[in-house]
This record gives structure tokens, sequence and C-alpha cells, in this order.
């Protein structure tokens, strides 16, 4: 569910540090106290979590997992106890994996239409530069400019690692990076400290789908077709985002490769290993489907060539010619302007 800002209403927040440099969490004993211009930034965050194609649905393993037996009997008077006991058992799994970063844990009580919700939102620290004043010893000010660790993320910067939990049946949005964990690349939040199954964001689905053609299509097709049939995917798959919001991954199979049956049936095998041939893909984000609006050609000769998809459709402003020794001709049409930019 898309969460609209305006309709997102703060109760409760607090806020943990969770600083693994200096060896223990400073855990808060009360509720933060906040204005209008903080209850914005939570709630921008807070959408952002829900409006990005980032974003995991998950479900609680409720036999294993801490926070899960943290909420299951939750109540608003336990608020602060609750949000310590979890701000203390992700400082445990940072404090044991040095690859994880420092950050604030913002823990936010809200309510948006009829329900009742709990954010965790893991503000990794960034580095930046502010000013301080110090005084000297004849009354004077001296003013310095210092590196602060400890800068928060800002209302436009998306959280690397947050979830939005529903208190109504317990059910999870996550968004998440993967840090390495003995070794190894993992979903430290959702897998060691929620301790939650989740389904594959769209933003990954729409990845695999496209790697996945190009990847069928550089074994199906010679050097001189390869380029038509990229171009034609990437256009049908741009038509189907654009009309319709997503599309069902089989039947963007059969729109790609249906005069290519060997080709639909090798889509379709890769598709099997991540139990994706029904899958609906609906990313929301214009930022994952920007690049699907434009064709981006590169030759071999060093050339860049960016063709609107509009432009890329119409055969009066573009045409691909094939010559007669195999190469390719881009011919532009009816150009009634030309400007050059530095």
């Amino acid at each position: 569910m898309v969460m609209v800002k305006e309709d997102i209403r703060i109760k409760k927040v607090i806020v943990h540090i969770l600083d693994s440099t200096i060896g223990m969490p400073v855990l808060s004993d009360r509720e933060l106290e906040y204005g209008s211009e903080f209850a914005e930034f939570l709630k921008e965050h807070i959408a952002r979590i829900s409006s990005g194609d980032d974003g995991k649905s998950c479900r609680f393993y409720q036999g294993e997992s801490e926070v899960y037996k943290m909420l299951v009997q939750y109540a608003d008077d336990f608020f602060v106890e609750v949000s310590k006991d979890m701000a203390g058992f992700l400082y445990s799994i940072m404090n044991s994996n040095i690859d994880i970063p420092p950050a604030d844990l913002l823990v936010v009580r809200f309510r948006y239409g009829e329900e009742e919700y709990l954010a965790l939102l893991k503000m990794n620290y960034k580095e930046s530069y502010t000013h301080r004043t110090l005084s000297s010893e004849d009354g004077g000010n001296t003013n310095e400019i210092i590196r602060h660790k400890s800068i928060l993320p800002s209302e436009s910067q998306r959280l690397s690692e947050a979830a939005v939990i529903c208190l109504k049946d317990l059910s999870v949005q996550v968004v998440e990076k993967k840090y390495e964990v003995n070794g190894e690349k993992v979903d430290y939040f959702s897998y060691l400290f929620l301790k939650c199954s989740s389904h594959m964001s769209h933003k990954s689905k729409l990845s695999i789908v496209t790697k996945s053609v190009e990847a069928v299509q550089k074994e199906g097709y010679g050097e001189g077709d390869r380029y038509e049939a990229q171009m034609k995917a990437k256009s049908i798959i741009q038509e189907e985002l654009e009309e319709k919001g997503g599309f069902v991954v089989e039947e963007i199979a059969e729109k790609i490769f249906g005069e290519k049956p060997e080709l639909k049936v090798a889509f379709q095998d890769k598709m099997e290993k991540y139990d994706m041939v029904k899958e609906e893909v609906l990313p929301q984000s214009e930022t994952t489907t920007r690049k699907y609006q434009k064709q981006h050609l590169y030759t071999d000769t060093g050339i860049e060539i960016k063709i609107p998809m509009e432009q890329y459709k119409d055969p009066k402003s573009v045409e691909f010619i094939t010559n007669p020794d195999g190469t390719v001709s881009v011919l532009i049409k009816n150009i009634g302007h030309l400007e050059a930019r530095f």
C-alpha cells in the first residue's frame, strides 16, 4: 500500500543511538519531543518506504523472531520499553558485524487511515562539514569548521534499512541493503534482526526480467540482428509499463518471443529458477522506469545516441538501415533545429 504523506498521523517517537564505534548503545528512557517540521521529516521517510520499488512485503517467522515476540502483545503503554528492547537487539547484531554502519534508530508510532503502525527507521550516519564556536581566554570567539561523523540522512534521501509494521496483523514492509556477515553479503535487517520472509521487490523483478531477456537474445540472435531485437524488447516493456503500469511475466514473454518459440522456452526456464513465470511486475516509482523511456545506442566507433521512445517508434523520425555489407546506418529525419551543448 502506498501511503500519502499528508494522511500519516505521528503519535509517538523515540530515538536510540546505535554507534558501534563506542562499544555500547545509548538508549533513551523518554519519548522524543518534536515539532511540526520534524514530524514532516518522519512522514516523508515513512511515505518513501511505502512508495518506492525497493520495498518488500514480509511475514515474521513467528517461532524465531524476537521482534515478533516483542510486538505480539504490544500496547502503547510499553512503547519506550519495547523500542529499547528492539534497539538493543539490533545493536548486538551490528556490534558483531563491523560492516553494518552505525546509526540512530528512530522508532515511530503512527496512524494511517483506520490502521495503527510502527516504523523502525535506521538512520545511517554520513560524514559532513559543520561549524563550531570556541570561547577564548580573552572572552572572544573562534569559529572553526569541523568534520562531523554522525549526520543523519536528509528528508530527500532514501533510507537503506527500515521497516513499517502494521500492528493489526504484524505484516511488514521492508527496505534494506546487503552487508557482509561472516564473509557473505546478507540482508541482515530482515534475516537477522526482524527474522521475516520476504517477497522479491518489484525493482528486483523488473531487473531480473530485463537481464534475462538480454541474455536469451544474446544467445539466440546473431550480432547483426541482436540490436534490433533488444530495441524491440525494450519498446514492448516500456509500452506495458506506460499503458498498464506493469505486466505479467508469461504475457510479456509471449509479446517479446512469440515468433521465436525456442527463445520463449529458454526465457521461461530462466524465470522458473526465480519462480517468476506467472509473477506480476508492477513498479511504482518513476526512478525505476525512467531508463525505459529512451533507447540508448552505442556504436563500435564510440558514438552514443539517446532516442526518446516515442521518436524511436515513429518511422518519420528515425530509421535503421541495414547496409549490403552488414553494417547499420541510423537515419534521423525531419530535424527542425539543432543545438550544440558544452
